[in-house]
């Protein structure tokens, strides 16, 4: 009986030394390590392993070492990774839906965004999960211009130009096949070399994002006029999130929450202040007449209107942003 005792001692004694074992979750992006986006996600990652005292670890993957969007989703789905900060384009893989925001003239302003997203936001993350991937919140990305080595004010202007559209981003290549543009499909991770080598020359991008991705650097204008929203999100695989106690969920929940409501807000600012760098940098701001922007949007409807008819998204939330939009147009009117 004694003995039994000392080696119930002994086996508590050891218990207490072994350490937990922490759960790492690797999380790659194309965002380059520097911005603001590393440096938010990267405060989150130490709050969550302080206040989990180590039990949940983040380690990140910044400047596409991993790959494009779709080479990191790839890596989720084999285990090599557990998440990654990607692009609303890039979740097309998981879900459709997510890039209902990216249908080139949706939105006329950042008030009409702000309005919209509080109904969709949550819809688009309810959507994530059902596929099996958390979302701690969405990040604005900014709105989308045109880039381009020559002026291009009008639609007309597109002819005869090597425009870039994301890999397996069929919204915007169905936009530009409408203005009888073919354009050349490339990973995010490619368009710097596609520009220096004339692979293509015309891009849509935020002023942060031809920044951060030195973009910028290989084109000389800006059409002026919002083409499309963007936005970007971290997501963890479900399986994999779940396995954390509850209370660990909720600490890394609430904190990532907390760091895309800052990015959301942040993000803004930047790209407001990224237009005025780009003006130092020499980029010729070009501003579309009411009639050429009233012929663009002429010229791309048709072919959104048959995207959106193929099932591409879902009914019930298309439903959502336009009643969302009309509303605040009708009210927008009214004051």
């Amino acid at each position: 009986m004694l003995s039994f005792v000392r080696f119930m001692l002994l086996f508590i004694g050891l218990s207490v030394l072994v350490p937990v074992q922490a759960t790492m979750f690797k999380i790659a992006t194309i965002a380059p390590d520097g911005t603001r986006w590393m440096e938010e996600m990267r405060k989150g990652a130490d709050a969550i392993e302080k206040q989990t005292a180590g039990r949940v670890q983040i380690r990140y993957y910044p400047g596409g070492v991993m790959g494009n969007d779709q080479s990191v989703l790839r890596k989720i789905r084999i285990g090599q990774l557990q998440g990654g900060a990607i692009t609303g384009g890039g979740l097309a893989d998981i879900s459709a839906d997510s890039q209902i925001y990216s249908i080139p003239f949706t939105f006329n302003s950042y008030a009409e965004v702000d309005y919209v997203r509080k109904r969709v936001d949550p819809l688009l993350i309810a959507g994530l999960k059902e596929k099996g991937f958390i979302s701690f919140g969405i990040s604005e990305g900014g709105f989308a211009y045109l880039m381009s080595k020559s002026s291009v004010a009008g639609v007309d202007d597109l002819k005869g130009h090597k425009v870039w559209v994301p890999e397996g981003d069929e919204i915007s290549r169905a936009s530009f096949e409408a203005a009888h543009v073919s354009p050349i499909s490339l990973p995010l991770t490619d368009v710097l070399t596609g520009l220096q080598t004339g692979m293509i020359d015309t891009i849509a991008s935020s002023t942060v994002g031809a920044i951060a991705l030195q973009w910028y650097t290989q084109v000389k204008y800006m059409n002026d006029s919002p083409l499309m929203y963007l936005y970007g999100t971290m997501v963890i695989k479900r399986d994999q999130f779940e396995k954390l106690s509850a209370e660990d969920q909720a600490v890394v929940s609430r904190v990532m929450g907390d760091v895309f409501k800052r990015l959301d807000t942040m993000n803004r600012a930047d790209n407001d202040a990224a237009k005025d760098v780009l003006k130092q940098r020499g980029i010729v701001f070009v501003h579309s007449s009411d009639a050429e922007t009233r012929h663009w949007r002429e010229v791309n409807a048709p072919a959104m209107e048959k995207l959106k008819a193929s099932g591409q998204f879902s009914p019930a939330l298309l439903k959502v942003q336009d009643d969302a939009l009309a509303e605040f147009r009708k009210g927008a009117v009214k004051r």
